[in-house]
């Protein structure tokens, strides 16, 4: 029987699950085919953090309640992409008086990459690129490209961003336990 939480059967992780607290909001906007992959590390920010929300991307039908967050004054929105010659990168630069709200695509690059190109709303929004500080850690998918970072990672970093380094090194030791046990428990196998 697997834990109904973290989803393991073998390894269940709750024990190791931080709670942590942030200023900031995180949105999680998933393309359909990544909601149900137990490679998906956005559960993982959805867990941990207190003002995470997803909301499942739609190209003809954009999610109302995301649209409205992200036209309320109270909230500084950044779309977490890289940037391009259309659409430079902007400096994180927080607004006083604003909460600042990341929009993180909960999906493989290709599909990021079309979910942005599909979406002139999502397109609009100020863009954040990071400059990862590591490699990625991710190795439950094939074909990673260099410089790239999950979901999770990218959370991650954002949180390094907000100057949260205790919270950031949390949600990695999260994120490792969630690595780490991945293959032993698909495999039945019991991580020592």
């Amino acid at each position: 029987m697997s834990c109904p939480r973290c989803g393991f059967h073998h390894n269940c992780i709750c024990h190791v699950e931080p709670q942590l607290s942030c200023n900031a909001r995180f949105i999680l906007l998933t393309h359909p085919k990544e909601c149900h992959k137990d490679t998906n590390t956005g559960v993982l920010l959805e867990r941990t953090l207190p003002h995470c929300q997803r909301y499942l991307w739609d190209r003809v039908n954009p999610p109302q309640a995301l649209l409205q967050q992200l036209s309320d004054s109270q909230f500084q929105p950044w779309l977490l992409f890289p940037s391009d010659e259309q659409h430079p990168a902007s400096p994180f630069q927080p607004t006083p008086g604003t909460i600042p709200l990341f929009v993180i695509l909960d999906a493989t690059w290709q599909e990021a990459r079309k979910m942005v190109r599909k979406s002139p709303w999502l397109a609009a929004l100020p863009r954040l690129a990071l400059a990862p500080q590591h490699t990625s850690a991710y190795q439950l998918r094939r074909n990673q490209q260099a410089g790239n970072l999950c979901t999770c990672e990218a959370g991650i970093a954002l949180l390094e961003l907000l100057a949260e380094p205790q919270q950031a090194t949390q949600l990695h030791r999260y994120f490792t336990a969630f690595s780490d046990v991945f293959h032993a428990d698909k495999s039945g196998h019991t991580k020592q």
